[in-house]
């Protein structure tokens, strides 16, 4: 095993991974925060704007979405990005400087629950979107009925399915994005301890 992943780390080039850290870690953060508004801002619409009919005629409940974990598993890779951007100054400094395997053990929290969330995301588009075939399927000639108060939300499709479709849509693409920021930073620091080969 190398010296540097043990409590002595000490980085070829600090300075360069902890600026991988702190822009990832930044761009990670406001990425998700962004799209992250964007489902709490549909659910305050779904249900404080909108009347009861619609919000009982609405084919893909929100709520259900947000109850499902997805939102939760954001919630968490949000912070866990803002603490990238907090680790970068240690790595920096020899005495505040983690362990190669405490850095690394960080960035697999994040990724894999980064790929939880896309998890989430991914059966609940499939989910959404197996609704709207079959109500398509089910009136292949005479078109979509329109949702309407007293109808049978099974059988129509509103406005609130596409915004619902947009909000997976939004968190998938911030989930992942993380994903593939936690595995750069986790090939950085892998690249960064790799030994160099003994001269013969």
């Amino acid at each position: 095993m190398s010296k540097n992943t043990d409590s002595t780390w000490e980085p070829k080039d600090p300075e360069k991974i902890a600026k991988h850290f702190l822009r990832l870690g930044w761009i990670g953060f406001w990425v998700q925060l962004i799209l992250l508004s964007l489902p709490i801002f549909l659910l305050f619409y779904v249900l404080f704007i909108k009347s009861t009919e619609s919000i009982a005629s609405k084919g893909i409940d929100l709520s259900a979405y947000l109850s499902n974990g997805s939102l939760l598993v954001m919630l968490f890779t949000t912070f866990w990005f803002y603490r990238y951007t907090k680790l970068a100054p240690k790595i920096l400094a020899p005495e505040l400087r983690p362990s190669h395997n405490s850095v690394a053990k960080t960035i697999w929290v994040g990724l894999w629950a980064s790929v939880v969330g896309v998890f989430f995301s991914m059966m609940l588009m499939i989910n959404a979107v197996t609704r709207l075939l079959f109500v398509l399927l089910a009136t292949p000639l005479t078109g979509v009925p329109v949702a309407a108060a007293g109808s049978n939300p099974g059988h129509t499709l509103s406005a609130i399915d596409a915004v619902s479709l947009a909000s997976l849509l939004f968190t998938l693409s911030a989930e992942l994005t993380v994903l593939l920021f936690s595995i750069w930073l986790l090939f950085k620091i892998t690249k960064d301890t790799v030994p160099e080969p003994e001269q013969l």
